[in-house]
């Protein structure tokens, strides 16, 4: 099946925004990657490169989402399910070279202190994640007041830990995080 040049356009500028940034990506470089002119990026975005960027991040979150889903849906130990979660992250940047970490962190922090469309989409996608995990610790039976606050901790816990591993390059700092974050869920365990 052939890809629309808008979905190219999204695709192209969700991994160079993962890989480069914000600022260290550029409307041309963009239009290049996807094999697209810069009249049609202005077609599709004629709020030319911050449109283009928010269409991207929204993009990377639902695939995020995607991956946070499958790894705490494969089991049914909250515990278990959130070490997945640290696992399966390490995989994915493992796999990638170390380039490919969280799809919103070098966005969210180039555009911190802003009240821009870019910091607004990564925030939606910190809060969609959370509730992924809080969900999950719903199912499991936890107190909706201790689910929220354990969300928050966990997805706070990856990140960081994902931005280490990155700079690092090992894996080792999502293990740990996954490890402890296990831990912690258990001794909320009800």
């Amino acid at each position: 099946m052939q890809t629309s040049t808008r979905d190219r356009i999204v695709v192209a500028a969700s991994r160079l925004l993962q890989r480069q940034g914000y600022v260290g990506t550029g409307i041309k470089q963009i239009a290049q990657e996807a094999e697209a002119t810069l009249g049609s990026i202005y077609h599709f975005f004629p709020g030319g490169k911050e449109a283009v960027a928010v269409a991207a991040i929204k993009l990377s979150t639902e695939e995020f989402a995607t991956l946070l889903r499958t790894a705490l849906d494969s089991e049914d130990d909250p515990a278990e399910a959130v070490a997945a979660c640290a696992r399966q992250l390490a995989d994915e940047l493992r796999e990638s070279g170390w380039i490919d970490g969280c799809p919103v962190t070098a966005a969210a922090l180039e555009t911190l202190g802003t009240d821009s469309e870019i910091q607004q989409a990564c925030a939606d996608a910190l809060r969609g994640w959370e509730q992924l995990v809080h969900d999950k610790l719903l199912r499991c039976g936890f107190p909706s007041e201790s689910a929220r606050e354990l969300a928050s901790t966990v997805i706070s816990a990856l990140e960081g830990a994902e931005v280490t591993a990155q700079v690092s390059r090992s894996e080792e700092p999502l293990q740990v995080a996954g490890r402890q974050l296990a831990r912690l869920v258990r001794s909320y365990e009800v």
